[in-house]
């Protein structure tokens, strides 16, 4: 695993980031995107899932309601938002494993507990000054090189 630090100037240089990662991503991938409300998780699993798709204008809603969005591509990719989620009890009811298949995006994964899956890319997410965050992401090198 390795540690990459790093600086996102605008929310834009969010939406790089996704890309490059979903660029790099192969079925069985998960992303644990952790920070505070509006931290720009959500910007960020909004963008990587429109790069994985090829289209810069599809509709991602959050799923904090639904607790879980699928987008039928190749491979399938499930967006996660527990903000609502219980603890960890609730999570098998999700469908996770099954998803786990797939490519993987969880926000506020500190409710999964045990379900935390142990290969996932952690992406923190913390506020700087203005628009700024500052990101440290640990996962597998071919990820976040």
């Amino acid at each position: 695993m390795a540690i990459r630090r790093m600086v996102l100037e605008s929310e834009m240089a969010t939406v790089s980031l996704a890309r490059d990662l979903a660029a790099r991503a192969v079925a069985g991938d998960a992303f644990l995107l952790s920070g505070p409300l509006g931290g720009g998780k959500s910007t960020l699993a909004r963008a990587f899932i429109r790069a994985r798709a090829g289209d810069a204008g599809l509709e991602v809603p959050s799923p904090s309601f639904t607790l879980v969005q699928i987008y039928d591509l190749a491979p399938p990719v499930a967006h996660f938002d527990l903000w609502r989620l219980g603890g960890p009890d609730d999570v098998e009811e999700l469908g996770l494993e099954a998803a786990l298949a797939g490519i993987v995006l969880i926000e506020w994964p500190d409710r999964l507990g045990l379900f935390a899956p142990a290969d996932a890319v952690r992406i923190a997410l913390a506020w700087g000054d203005g628009e700024r965050r500052d990101v440290t992401i640990e996962g597998p090198e071919r990820l976040i090189g």
